[in-house]
């Protein structure tokens, strides 16, 4: 289960290509990259990303948004969330 002080990371089978604001993950398998599942993150899910580097807790990432969106926490907390249920379901982070 996720926590506040669990720690994240990207999966090693994720490419990432930043384009302005925005981050293109894409997963690959065997050296072949899955073109069919090309991710784009907007501006706050590629902060997110930015900050899932495995050092920093949920809980320090989600203090990183209130301060950089002038969110509060409950808003922050749900997308970082919500983020991380996504990001797992099609094994992006681990």
């Amino acid at each position: 289960m996720t926590g506040l002080k669990s720690i994240l990371s990207h999966s090693p089978s994720v490419v990432t290509r930043k384009t302005g604001n925005e981050y293109v993950l894409v997963p690959v398998s065997n050296n072949i990259a899955d073109m069919n599942s090309v991710y784009t993150l907007n501006e706050t899910g590629a902060f997110i990303w930015d900050q899932i580097n495995g050092e920093k807790s949920i809980e320090e990432i989600i203090s990183a948004l209130t301060s950089e969106y002038e969110v509060d926490n409950e808003i922050a907390s749900a997308d970082m969330f919500t983020f991380i249920e996504n990001m797992r379901q099609y094994l992006i982070i681990r």
